[in-house]
């Protein structure tokens, strides 16, 4: 009997022994993934997490850890059975399970059942630190404001523009020339260059592609690179083209020069219709943060600009600058927490009508991801902004939208389900969702139209830069624009159907002062174009 519990001791004892040494290869092992998945390798993590799971396959922590992992590599399907099996098993075995559930949930568009896992995450982490950092309470307010925007649908049509501009990569960033005739937009496609951001997302870099519409056809030409200086090695991502179709915006990121936060520069078109080698817009727009996103109003005295300098009031915010007496550009504004949230903020465009401002936004009245919403200066303040509504907005991303001079038309970015690629360009009509009108109803208004044209030295026919001003039958001042100093050229975006006095005053020359008709077009925008000759007095 000694000799049978000495052998029973010695037996037990190996087998501890074992198991210890078992349990502390796992922790060790566990400890290793977690690192990996910190440092967001996940397929490398999961790795590690599934040879654990061989030894405990009922271990319902490191089933989470897995679901995790798939989450990271967007393999959503398989990372909801994984944390649906993980709470199976054991729902407290990691406070985040409902976590990850409420985000799975979500994407996949249930939205009670996502509703119901961050509410029970909120209840079991509380109002602490823990809260704030898993943005708990944006996760909550965007299925909310999902569950109340998709209960009532806008009155919009929504299409992809199809693979003569979209690819199987991303494209995004769509501009529109007022006229309506040119295109520009990004591509991660391969392009200028055809290496891969490895130090990044391992994408190709960024181009700035055009496509032309085809007026007699009625639709979108093949793009192609756009022709000129402005795409390089690097990210060259276009932010928006200036209403007169002669200026573009683009976001430079050059590691090893002087755009190593990100920088906007601009650049113009020449004669021969390549563009020109990028300019940066300097101090005070751009700083060592980072700048992007810039648009320009209609009558070129003001610039919107998104930026991540720390007097934001989250991340990444909108700020505005204003042209001065000297043609420079003051210190900018930011538009204020009414606009900015704590999130970010970003793909702005500034509507022809110069005071409706569009932009992309993930904060709290978003209903997933990135939404598009609209804020109108009135009086020289910001209203509070509005959510363009659902199925413009999905709980998907949907970003950057620019509109037709006649608010008929938008086109935007999205990696809504159904696309060519991660991201894709889309067109709104908008024919029956006037998105200008303060509550989006129609009212009985004549549409924007644009007066553009030259002013010429008439002794010599050369271009003269002057400030062409816009008033009114009854004399009040409705608008003011310069023409160039280069090309002579002016643009202006007006109500059509109204008759306006335009008048320019330059020193030493004999005034203009000539009354211009503008008549509503039946279809697309009205065009006016009016040439000025100036003469010695």
């Amino acid at each position: 009997m000694y000799l049978s519990v000495i052998l029973m001791f010695s037996v037990h004892t190996a087998s501890a022994q074992k198991n210890v040494i078992e349990k502390s290869e796992d922790q060790i092992k566990m400890f290793n993934a977690q690192q990996l998945f910190y440092s967001g390798a996940y397929a490398a993590a999961m790795n590690v997490y599934t040879d654990v799971l061989k030894s405990r396959p009922n271990d319902a922590n490191i089933i989470f850890h897995i679901a995790e992992c798939l989450f990271g590599i967007a393999q959503y399907t398989q990372a909801l059975d994984n944390a649906k099996k993980a709470k199976s098993i054991d729902p407290k075995a990691n406070e985040n399970i409902s976590l990850l559930l409420g985000k799975l949930y979500f994407m996949d568009g249930k939205l009670d059942d996502a509703l119901a896992e961050f509410t029970a995450y909120k209840t079991l982490v509380g109002e602490g630190k823990k809260a704030k950092e898993s943005d708990i309470d944006v996760f909550i307010s965007q299925v909310t404001k999902a569950k109340d925007l998709m209960s009532k649908p806008v009155n919009v049509k929504i299409e992809n523009v199809g693979d003569v501009i979209n690819s199987e990569y991303d494209d995004k960033n769509p501009s529109i020339t007022a006229d309506g005739k040119t295109m520009i937009f990004t591509s991660r496609r391969p392009g200028r260059s055809s290496a891969l951001d490895v130090e990044g997302d391992k994408k190709y870099f960024e181009d700035v592609y055009i496509a032309r519409w085809d007026s007699i056809k009625k639709k979108w030409m093949d793009s192609e690179l756009l022709p000129g200086a402005i795409n390089t090695e690097g990210h060259d991502a276009c932010t928006s083209i200036a209403p007169d179709g002669k200026t573009i915006f683009v976001y430079k990121n050059d590691m090893e020069g002087e755009s190593r936060g990100g920088d906007i520069y601009s650049s113009k078109i020449s004669s021969s219709g390549k563009w020109g080698l990028p300019k940066s817009m300097g101090s005070p727009i751009n700083t060592t943060y980072f700048e992007g996103g810039a648009c320009i109003s209609p009558d070129g005295n003001s610039i919107y600009f998104v930026s991540e300098r720390p007097t934001g009031f989250g991340h990444a915010d909108i700020y505005m600058s204003k042209r001065n007496a000297k043609k420079d550009w003051d210190v900018p504004v930011n538009l204020g927490p009414d606009v900015n949230s704590a999130e970010d903020e970003g793909g702005i465009f500034l509507a022809p009508d110069g005071k409706t401002l569009f932009f992309s936004s993930n904060g709290m009245n978003s209903m997933g991801g990135y939404d598009l919403f609209k804020t109108v200066n009135e009086n020289g303040k910001w209203s509070k902004p509005v959510n363009l509504g659902y199925p413009i907005n999905t709980l998907d991303n949907d970003m950057s939208l620019t509109l037709s001079v006649d608010a008929q038309t938008g086109y935007f970015t999205s990696d809504r389900k159904g696309g060519l690629g991660d991201l894709d360009l889309y067109k709104i009509d908008l024919s029956n969702y006037p998105v200008l009108e303060k509550d989006m109803k129609r009212k009985a208004v004549d549409s924007l139209a644009i007066l553009k044209g030259t002013v010429f030295n008439a002794k010599d026919g050369s271009a003269m830069e002057a400030e062409v001003v816009i008033f009114s039958e009854a004399g009040v001042k409705i608008g003011s624009t310069r023409a160039s100093a280069g090309s002579g050229d002016y643009f202006i975006t007006l109500l059509s159907g109204k008759t306006y006095q335009v008048k320019i005053e330059l020193e030493g020359y004999k005034p203009i002062d000539e009354k211009v008709e503008i008549k509503s077009a039946k279809e697309g925008a009205t065009i006016v174009v009016k040439h000025y000759l100036l003469y010695k007095q």
